[in-house]
């Protein structure tokens, strides 16, 4: 019987995640805009993406960026995002989530976007673009795009 039980087992091990099931971690940069100012930012993100059959993913994503300009701090974002696997190697997504405030008295912001992004191997790179909602009266929306490499595990 134990042996039985120590080869399901192991069978289970060996057929779970080697499906595209991944998590990641990259590195970003872009600029981001409203009707009167631009800035740059740079950031990180870690996620992780769950296949919802062959042609489908969906997953989570947590985020640190910062605006590179005096009188920003660093703003924290936790978001999610579902999208079609495009081939072996893309992934067409839809992104939504929220962010923190990025500067004192500010409050945070709900954001919406898309993105691409590609796979060589392990590793990837991706295009987004997000438009974000503040919280705040009296503040304008604003567009963010953003491109990143990371690494796949």
């Amino acid at each position: 019987m134990r042996l039985v039980l120590i080869s399901l087992a192991a069978s289970l091990v060996a057929a779970t995640p080697a499906l595209a099931n991944e998590a990641r971690v990259e590195a970003r940069g872009g600029i981001m805009w409203n009707s009167s100012d631009s800035e740059e930012l740079a950031g990180v993100a870690a996620g992780y993406d769950f296949d919802l059959g062959e042609t489908a993913f969906a997953g989570g994503e947590v985020s640190a960026d910062k605006l590179l300009t005096d009188g920003t701090q660093v703003t924290f974002g936790f978001a999610a995002r579902a999208g079609a696997k495009l081939g072996d190697a893309g992934k067409l997504y839809a992104i939504g989530g929220y962010n923190t405030e990025n500067c004192d008295g500010c409050e945070g912001a709900w954001s919406v976007g898309a993105g691409y992004q590609h796979s060589f191997g392990k590793f990837y790179a991706k295009a987004e673009y997000r438009h974000f909602f503040p919280e705040q009266a009296g503040f304008t929306d604003t567009d963010a795009a953003l491109v990143g490499l990371g690494v796949k595990f």
